[in-house]
C-alpha cells in the first residue's frame, strides 16, 4: 500500500506535461488499476486486518486515501460494516441498488453509462439512503485528502490532479478490476446471494474475489482465505463461481436478465435473537468505530442489557422497498434466502 500510494504521486508528477491522449491512457491503465487496488485495500483495512490495533488501521486508511482525491476512508468503514450487518436488507445495506436504479437502468445503453460511473453511484448512494453524522475523524479525513489535492494542483497542475481523480472513476467503472463490484452480489444463479472469483486478478485486489469465504468469516485476513476454501471445499466448490471479472462486466451490460434488480433481499437480519436484540438495543453501534475498545463496548452492553428484551428495530428504510423492482428480474427473488454459517453480529463484536 505504501508503494502504491508513492507510485501514484510519482506518476502524477510525471504526467503533468503529457499530451491529453497519453494522460487518458495512463489514467485508465495505471491510475485506474492502482486506485482500485487501494479501494480493495480499504476493504481489508475496514475489518482491521492490516494491524492488530484499530487506531493503526485507521492511520493506514487515511494514508491510503491520500491519492484517491475523494475522502472516503472513515465513512467506507462504517457503511461496509452495515453491509455485513444488514446484508441484503433494504435501508440498512446501502450496497443494494435503489428503486430508481432498478427501474431506469434496464438496457445495455443505460447499463453502460451506469457501469462507467458505477463508483460515483456507489459513493453517493449511501449518503442518500442512510446518511450518517459527520465526525471528527471525517474532518481529519477531509483535511488530509483535500490538502493533498490542493498540493498536487498548486505544485504540479490540473493534469496531475485529473490523473488521480480519473483513476478513481475509471478504476471503479468499466475496468477489469472493478468487475468485483458486480461479481460479488449480483445474482447470476437463482437463490445464490454472494459469489466468489478465483482468477489471477485476486493478486491485485487483496483476494477480494474470495467473497463467499469473506462473508462467512470476515475476520480472516485476505492472505489466508484460500486456506478456508481448502479445508472446507464442500461449502464452496458446489457454489456458482466466477473465473473472469471481464466476463461479469460483459454479462451485466448485455444480458437483459441481469441488472440493478438482480440482488437478493432479506426480509430480516440473520443472527441469533439474543445477538440481534443486543445489537439493536445498542443502537446498532457495536463494532462500527475504528476506536472501539473492549471497555467501551462492555459499558455499552451493560447499558443496553435491560432494554434488550423489549428492543424494537431502529432501522427504517429510507426508500421504497426494492423488492418490487427486484421482481422484474428473477421470479420469486424476494422469497429466496441464503443462510450462512455464522452471524455477522457476533463476528463484529470487538471483544469476540
Amino acid at each position: 500500500m505504501f508503494a502504491v500510494v508513492i507510485t501514484q504521486f510519482v506518476m502524477a508528477y510525471l504526467v503533468r506535461d503529457w499530451a491529453w491522449w497519453k494522460l487518458a491512457v495512463a489514467s485508465y491503465l495505471v491510475s485506474g488499476t492502482l486506485n482500485q487496488n487501494l479501494f480493495c485495500a480499504h476493504h481489508e483495512i475496514s475489518h482491521c486486518l492490516a494491524f492488530k490495533k484499530p487506531i493503526h488501521n485507521k492511520w493506514l486508511a487515511l494514508y491510503a486515501n491520500m491519492c484517491l482525491v475523494v475522502p472516503m476512508a472513515i465513512k467506507f468503514r462504517e457503511y461496509h460494516h452495515d453491509h455485513h450487518l444488514f446484508l441484503g436488507q433494504d435501508g440498512g445495506d446501502v450496497d443494494l441498488p435503489t428503486v430508481l436504479e432498478a427501474n431506469y437502468i434496464s438496457n445495455t445503453l443505460m447499463k453502460t453509462i451506469y457501469g462507467f460511473f458505477y463508483l460515483v453511484v456507489y459513493g453517493v448512494r449511501p449518503v442518500l439512503v442512510r446518511p450518517k453524522a459527520f465526525t471528527f475523524d471525517d474532518a481529519v479525513n477531509w483535511a488530509l485528502v483535500m490538502g493533498a489535492n490542493a498540493g498536487v494542483l498548486y505544485f504540479w497542475g490540473f493534469k496531475s490532479l485529473l490523473y488521480l481523480f480519473a483513476g478513481s472513476i475509471l478504476g471503479g467503472g468499466l475496468h477489469p478490476l472493478a468487475g468485483h463490484l458486480i461479481a460479488e452480489h449480483y445474482m447470476f444463479e437463482k437463490g445464490q446471494e454472494t459469489y466468489s472469483y478465483y482468477g489471477p486478478l485476486n493478486a491485485l485486489t487483496y483476494n477480494v474475489g474470495y467473497h463467499n469465504e469473506h462473508h462467512d468469516f470476515p475476520q480472516i485476513p485476505q492472505t489466508r482465505l484460500h486456506q478456508l476454501r481448502k479445508i472446507a471445499p464442500e461449502y464452496y466448490e458446489p457454489l456458482y463461481q466466477h473465473s473472469s471479472w471481464c466476463w461479469v462486466i460483459f454479462k451485466f451490460l448485455t444480458d437483459p436478465k441481469v441488472g440493478p434488480w438482480s440482488r437478493m433481499h432479506r426480509l430480516e437480519r440473520d443472527g441469533t435473537s439474543e445477538g440481534n436484540a443486543q445489537f439493536i438495543a445498542g443502537n446498532c453501534q457495536y463494532g462500527t468505530e475504528f476506536g472501539a475498545t473492549k471497555g467501551k463496548v462492555a459499558e455499552s452492553k451493560a447499558k443496553a442489557a435491560p432494554e434488550a428484551k423489549d428492543a424494537k428495530p431502529v432501522l427504517a428504510a429510507r426508500q421504497p422497498s426494492t423488492r418490487a423492482a427486484a421482481a422484474k428480474g428473477v421470479a420469486g427473488l424476494k422469497q429466496q434466502r441464503h443462510m450462512r454459517s455464522d452471524s455477522a453480529v457476533e463476528n463484529y463484536m470487538p471483544d469476540n
